[in-house]
């Protein structure tokens, strides 16, 4: 069995009411994997148990070949040799940044505890901060010192809650960055909850996505997890989706924008085709207008992209609308008359029911 995280078989309930259903998953050291899914799937309690926070109901733990948790053991949370880091950091108000970041280590001698903890606030950037209180400290800087917390012991597993749902957008992508290329530098394997597919598409190795009732529907790189969801559901974690319904014919399903292929669903049956916004190429006049006519009816920057809103603008699905997503601005005047295809790779064919 190799180095990193083992759950086998977790099924937990609270008051009776189902939150886990036999999940397993299996993290390598230097491994990072997210536990993807909305409020109220389990990710959370997944984790909680991983750290000996929760008592284990069903099912079997094992970190680095111990067994840490099963029915009739529970190894504690201080004897695990984990990291944990939550959402809201967890630092003592009253000690400095760097006496937050030596508690941890009260197994070793002040002198060595501390230059551990000077060596690991070097690491996150935060060594200049070390006689500061948290109060001081803004949010990012913050996550940066629960980190070096987490990561000072050199623990067996890191374990991540939502790390950075408190702060702003605008810091949280290079803090999310900066968090994985130290967790990448240490070797440990990680487990991460975020409700966010952005951000588990970012961080992760791989991803485990969680159903409703605590389930695991698919797990796989990101790119298995964006361009092959298994179902409607994982498929819908990622953002709006433009719905078509219609009936296999042929191996392939009619559209407003042309045929789409269909495997492995029976003749004539009724299904669901799912269409990201960025699954639409646009074309003009220009551009030989390759596609179905369409008209706009609206446009909104975001910033790095803008949503267009499209309406079939001839022909019997005329009147149909699409939400399309395009790289940039986008000048509606400008482009002229348009055309729009549908780009394979980002429609998915599920059975209707």
């Amino acid at each position: 069995m190799m180095k990193g995280l083992h759950v086998h078989g977790v099924s937990h309930a609270f008051d009776g009411h189902p939150v886990l259903d036999n999940a397993s998953l299996t993290i390598p050291a230097g491994e990072l994997v997210c536990l993807l899914g909305p409020s109220g799937s389990g990710k959370s309690t997944l984790l909680r148990i991983a750290a000996g926070l929760e008592r284990l109901q069903r099912g079997r733990i094992t970190i680095d070949e111990q067994v840490v948790a099963e029915p009739g053991t529970h190894v504690p949370p201080e004897d695990r040799g984990i990291g944990l880091m939550f959402q809201d950091y967890a630092l003592f108000p009253h000690l400095t940044i760097v006496d937050n970041v030596t508690f941890g280590l009260s197994r070793q001698p002040r002198h060595r505890a501390r230059k551990r903890a000077m060596e690991m606030l070097e690491q996150v950037g935060m060594e200049g901060h070390a006689g500061k209180h948290p109060h001081m400290l803004s949010g990012g800087q913050q996550q940066r010192v629960a980190l070096a917390r987490a990561l000072a012991p050199e623990p067996r597993l890191v374990l991540l809650d939502e790390p950075f749902s408190g702060l702003d957008t605008s810091m949280r992508a290079k803090i999310r960055e900066d968090t994985l290329s130290v967790l990448k530098q240490s070797g440990i394997a990680t487990l991460m909850v975020t409700h966010d597919p952005e951000e588990a598409m970012f961080m992760a190795d791989r991803i485990k996505v969680l159903s409703h009732d605590g389930r695991i529907l698919q797990a796989g790189r990101p790119a298995d997890i964006y361009y092959q969801p298994v179902d409607e559901y994982v498929a819908m974690l990622f953002g709006h989706m433009n719905l078509i319904h219609g009936v296999v014919s042929e191996g392939a399903v009619d559209s407003p924008m042309g045929r789409i292929a269909v495997d492995g669903i029976d003749e004539g049956r009724a299904v669901k085709v799912l269409i990201r916004p960025e699954g639409f190429v646009l074309t003009n006049g220009v551009d030989g207008g390759v596609g179905t006519p369409v008209e706009v009816i609206s446009t909104h920057l975001l910033g790095h992209s803008s949503i267009v809103r499209l309406r079939v603008r001839e022909g019997k699905n005329m009147g149909a609308e699409f939400q399309v997503r395009v790289p940039g601005s986008f000048d509606a005047a400008e482009k002229g008359r348009l055309s729009a295809r549908i780009d394979a790779h980002h429609a998915f064919v599920y059975p209707e029911g």
